[in-house]
């Protein structure tokens, strides 16, 4: 699994909190939502050139690591 905390922030100043890719206003929460909705990784690649697919990679596993801590403090 990708180490998501080298692609991840969290900055209370940019998008009300919630993580997102650093050095952009693109949301972790964008990133899956395009590619739930069918984007494939190429084509938003292509619509937003400053994100690449290792950042992808790093949402995918930010969700992965989110799910896996909520599933174990139940």
């Amino acid at each position: 699994m990708i180490q998501f905390n080298k692609y991840i922030e969290l900055n209370t100043e940019k998008r009300f909190g919630r993580p997102i890719i650093k050095g952009t206003r693109i949301s972790v929460y964008d990133v899956l939502s395009w590619l739930s909705n069918g984007m494939t990784r190429k084509e938003i690649i292509t619509d937003y050139p400053e994100i690449n697919e290792n950042q992808i990679n790093a949402c995918l596993s930010f969700a992965a690591n989110k799910e896996q801590r909520h599933l174990y403090a139940s």
